[in-house]
């Protein structure tokens, strides 16, 4: 199961550690201080941090990446709400009423 937290997650710094998925970006923060080497030849998904591939993969990886899909999704179902309601953003505040006169 994908949202399982305790489920494990290798680590794409040092094929060794298993880490449980709650845990995860805490250890790759400390991961990639601790192998700065390592790090500098990984890049990062711009779709979900916890993705780190290899510089020259990154394209490929951005074109199949799941989180990009997820992302689409989410842009599309904006774009088919009606423009009132994005402009508003479901918020009912309206600005109070001026009583100011600049010119006098």
């Amino acid at each position: 199961d994908v949202f399982d937290p305790e489920r494990l997650i290798q680590c794409p710094l040092v094929k060794d550690h298993w880490i449980r998925a709650r845990r995860f970006p805490y250890h790759l923060v400390k991961c990639k201080q601790s192998h700065p080497e390592i790090a500098k030849k990984l890049a990062t998904c711009p779709f979900n941090a916890r993705h780190l591939v290899p510089q020259g993969d990154l394209s490929d990886h951005i074109m199949k990446c799941n989180d990009k899909a997820l992302l689409d999704q989410d842009v599309v179902s904006q774009s088919c709400e009606p423009a009132q309601k994005q402009l508003n953003n479901g918020s009912t505040w309206q600005a109070p009423p001026c009583d100011e006169d600049w010119d006098t």
